[in-house]
């Protein structure tokens, strides 16, 4: 299946039914009068998260929505039957957007939750609604007022428990398909990950969500490469794990232009705790990898964890790591959280020497 984060569709609810004129005529009864039906109701148009859903792919082949029209009244005082509702179904973590792509109309994060789009018009009032003691024989109906329509986009955040973000090479997918079943695309090329790959890691009985989204470069959130436009599924986690691969020649540098066009996009992701480790440390000898290690440690203000996808170094460190604060970050108080996990939380920010 095919990923698709952002999507543009037309709705319209429909239009209420008109009221019916009919006056009532029947054999051997000496009063008749109007007898009309109001119309009924135009459906409505809803949105609703699902349990199942990690694309909007659906909603390129499908971009009108249209809910039916109410039926309109009839006579012997029949009221017309509702228009059928039309309902999205939509992945959990999608938004909802005026055409403006800015006005923010429902954050849908919760499974089951539903927010009506569209409301349907009005059935309008057959003439026995009109009936008086002044007007006996009312020969005029309302009709059923129109229905809402409007374009919208649905923009799907994935919603996740830590983000992993780095340079393209990073190591970011390989670590996914290390620690979850999930199964990216892995090559010894820039931009191998095109879209956001979800896997469930397990580290001591525990499970979380990881996301993996693809590099970043220098000028991202100016478009360059494939830009940032990936980011908001890094918005909704708890925690970042920040990879920096053994194999640059400047490990330093490297991590800063990750963190400074995370800081760019804004939206609040250099404030979540941050996890930094060194990846791919199994190409290194001894010495080079101290010198890389401390290196990076200088850039990021801590020491990072060493990690292996071969030899699978570090890699459970790395797991515990993230959920320790995922679990501080989702359950406990800030004092009872433990000082490893505070450490990583209030970090110092980088400096751009070059500055």
């Amino acid at each position: 299946m095919k990923f698709l984060d952002e999507a543009k569709v037309y709705i319209r609810s429909g239009d209420g039914g008109a009221g019916s004129v009919s006056f009532r005529r029947e054999k051997f009864i000496e009063f008749g009068g109007p007898d009309g039906g109001d119309g009924g109701r135009g459906g409505d148009v809803w949105v609703e998260a699902v349990n199942g859903l990690n694309t909007l792919i659906d909603f390129r082949y499908q971009q009108h929505f249209k809910a039916t029209i109410g039926t309109h009244g009839m006579g012997r005082n029949r009221t017309g039957g509702n228009g059928d509702d039309v309902t999205l179904r939509v992945p959990v973590g999608t938004q909802i957007f005026e055409e403006d792509k800015e006005t923010l109309i429902i954050d849908l994060t919760v499974e089951g939750q539903r927010f009506r789009l569209a409301k349907g018009g009005n059935g309008g009032f057959g003439n026995a609604h009109f009936r008086s003691s002044t007007n006996q024989a009312p020969n005029w109906a309302n009709p059923g007022l129109e229905g809402e329509e409007k374009n919208i986009w649905l923009r799907l955040k994935l919603i996740a428990d830590a983000g992993l973000v780095g340079l393209p090479n990073a190591g970011k997918s390989t670590f996914l398909a290390t620690v979850t079943r999930a199964r990216p695309k892995i090559a010894n090329y820039p931009f191998t990950t095109l879209h956001p790959n979800l896997g469930v890691a397990t580290v001591d009985g525990r499970e979380f969500i990881l996301a993996d989204i693809p590099g970043l470069i220098e000028g991202a959130h100016e478009g360059v490469g494939i830009g940032d436009r990936f980011l908001g599924h890094v918005e909704r986690t708890r925690v970042v794990l920040h990879l920096v691969s053994a194999q640059e020649e400047d490990v330093g540098k490297a991590y800063k232009t990750v963190w400074h066009e995370l800081d760019a996009y804004g939206h609040g992701i250099t404030d979540k705790p941050e996890v930094v480790a060194l990846s791919q440390v199994d190409v290194l000898d001894d010495a080079e990898l101290k010198k890389k290690a401390k290196e990076l440690e200088e850039a990021c203000g801590r020491k990072p964890l060493l990690l292996s996808a071969v030899t699978g170094k570090g890699m459970t460190d790395a797991l515990r790591a993230l959920r320790d604060v995922i679990v501080a970050e989702g359950t406990q108080p800030v004092d009872e959280v433990p000082e490893r996990v505070q450490k990583i939380r209030h970090r110092d920010l980088p400096k751009d020497d070059d500055q």
